[in-house]
């Protein structure tokens, strides 16, 4: 599991901005994807929810260390508002002298 899952920071700008905003240029497909599965952009919070169970109730895939610190990557199902809790591989990083991970990136991914 990933160390300290439950202090996860998953900021709106992260969330509202990036992964639910089709206006974003690299985000867009990813807001489509959140959105076919009942997430809404006016209701971040249940994205930023969904994220954080996805991380304290899958395991880490992969880890990769860099000279900045640590990242993470988290692969399983993600609790969704339509019930079909589709397959995401979530990233997160914990900088080099903190303990606490943040989200980087959520997409789908084929199993």
């Amino acid at each position: 599991m990933l160390p300290n899952a439950i202090l996860v920071q998953i900021p709106r700008q992260k969330v509202a901005g990036y992964l639910l905003s089709i206006h974003h240029e690299s985000g867009a497909g990813k807001a489509e994807f959140f959105i076919r599965f009942g997430f809404n952009p006016l209701q971040w919070e249940a994205l930023a929810v969904a994220l954080r169970a996805h991380v304290v109730n899958n395991q880490i895939a992969n880890i990769l260390e860099t000279n900045y610190g640590t990242a993470y990557v988290v692969e399983g199902r993600l609790e969704s508002p339509d019930g079909r809790n589709p397959w995401v591989r979530s990233v997160w990083f914990v900088d080099t002298g903190s303990q606490i991970p943040r989200l980087v990136t959520a997409y789908p991914i084929m199993v």
